[in-house]
């Protein structure tokens, strides 16, 4: 399949086969290189496309008022992010998006395909599944900063995203469980002795 049609090749086999008019947009897919700490999307800018994570690492993080970075989530080979919400797709985005590592996305913009889409029920159903974890992940993360300590945080996140642990550097796994990358490494230095 040519290179333009991986990102058709990715969502068929999840979604069955597309409406002709959404395979058409998958196949005017743009492939975007990124370096590692290259911004594929800036604070004050408006998310205008579908990305797909052929390979690489992205996280999401947002600036608080002193410039300090605090990670909100993080991507690895094979997602799929979109500006799932109304504010998200109207609004300029609080939030910076950047590769962790060299990276291949491919970029897709949204009004198009989210035409093509309207009424196809598989991609309304992943949007719907979508939505759903994000507000799970939420409410989880909210728990855990109120009724877990930081030990607790660091070995659910163990469990839950192990992958995160080979591919994310320390100190951006730190600030996603709220923590100094010295106090992760003390957590880190506690638990392997034990």
């Amino acid at each position: 399949m040519p290179p333009s049609h991986r990102l058709l090749e990715h969502l068929t086999p999840a979604l069955g086969p597309l409406p002709a008019a959404a395979a058409e947009r998958c196949q005017q897919a743009q492939a975007k290189h990124l370096a590692k700490g290259e911004a594929l999307l800036r604070a004050g800018e408006h998310w205008q496309h579908l990305w797909w994570l052929e390979r690489g690492a992205l996280r999401l993080y947002y600036l608080d008022r002193d410039g300090q970075a605090s990670n909100k989530n993080f991507y690895l080979d094979g997602a799929m992010v979109w500006p799932i919400t109304h504010a998200l797709r109207e609004q300029p985005v609080h939030f910076w998006v950047e590769a962790l590592e060299p990276s291949r996305v491919w970029a897709l913009p949204w009004s198009g395909w989210s035409a093509a889409v309207a009424n196809f029920a598989p991609w309304q159903a992943l949007e719907h599944r979508t939505l759903a974890a994000l507000l799970q992940d939420k409410m989880s993360r909210e728990q855990a900063f109120l009724q877990h300590t930081a030990t607790e945080r660091y070995l659910a996140l163990q469990v839950e995203h192990p992958d995160w642990l080979a591919r994310i550097p320390l100190r951006h796994l730190a600030s996603w469980l709220g923590i100094t990358d010295v106090a992760l490494s003390r957590i880190r230095r506690r638990l392997n002795r034990g």
